[in-house]
């Protein structure tokens, strides 16, 4: 394998379900080139809410070599029998009893480098989590003892605390930080302490016409009326993929460029077509 001075690395926020499936294999099958590791957050993937198999392997299939998660990531039972398996990550700071692993290095197909990957999930208005901060100070130098380039995925609520782990991980050595859990993709994509690509929230891919990917009639039911009301995914005539791209120095792991993705796709049966690029 050759050595590069550079790798791309493609990571897709929250995939909610199938529109979020569709959209995310409708981007990979336009780009002229795949990145050297694509790694997307799917604990959203089936109908919403956690993961199946088929669909685990339908996107792995489509391109998607790592999977990261957080606070879904136990809503589908079926879960538990694959996913010490698979390249699916639970989040590091979860129980260590917990199944699955929440830190892990991966070797990249086409190059002659690999890449550390973490899952982490915030304490405010989560949940009574393991301590994030303490979890990374744990793992990370082991991790960069083995390689220089390091993704975190940081599955949170607070942006305050998004942005304050994201000074944290780039000053501990970190390549390239992004935060999920909000769906809404934020405009802050920066490169911290000269080293460090990072966003606060990559966003999701799934219904464009929908409440953070799920159908608005039920969202608004439940808001207004705090019952309990189920919630169905959003429909698939329009789709939106939120991505961001790090440009990453293998020898170093520092990130030099960070480009943030949110397309927007007509889908009427035939092939998807753009019809909103930003």
């Amino acid at each position: 394998m050759a050595d590069k001075t550079f790798i791309e690395l493609l990571f897709f926020g929250d995939i909610v379900g199938k529109p979020g499936r569709t959209a995310v294999k409708a981007y990979l099958d336009s780009l002229e080139q795949r990145p050297d590791v694509v790694i997307a957050n799917g604990e959203n993937i089936s109908h919403g809410f956690g993961m199946i198999r088929k669909h685990y392997d339908e996107m792995h299939e489509a391109g998607v070599d790592i999977f990261t998660s957080g606070n879904h990531i136990w809503d589908q039972k079926e879960v538990f029998n694959f996913i010490d398996e698979v390249n699916l990550l639970r989040p590091y700071n979860f129980p260590p009893t917990s199944p699955g692993c929440g830190a892990k290095i991966f070797q990249l197909k086409n190059c002659n480098c690999e890449v550390g990957v973490v899952n982490l999930i915030g304490q405010v208005f989560m949940g009574n989590y393991n301590s994030p901060w303490d979890q990374l100070d744990e793992l990370i130098y082991d991790m960069l003892a083995v390689t220089p380039i390091i993704f975190l995925d940081f599955h949170a609520e607070a942006t305050a605390e998004k942005i304050a782990m994201a000074w944290h991980a780039s000053s501990l050595g970190v390549s390239a930080m992004t935060g999920t859990h909000t769906h809404v993709q934020t405009a802050d994509s920066k490169i911290l302490n000269n080293r460090m690509g990072y966003i606060t929230d990559t966003g999701f891919n799934g219904s464009y016409n929908s409440v953070i990917g799920m159908e608005a009639t039920g969202s608004l039911q439940r808001l207004k009326s705090h019952l309990p009301t189920r919630l169905d995914v959003g429909p698939d005539d329009i789709l939106q993929v939120n991505a961001v791209r790090f440009t990453i120095e293998t020898k170093t792991g520092v990130c030099r460029k960070v480009e943030r993705i949110n397309e927007v796709f007509s889908h009427t049966g035939e092939p998807l077509q753009p019809f909103a690029i930003r």
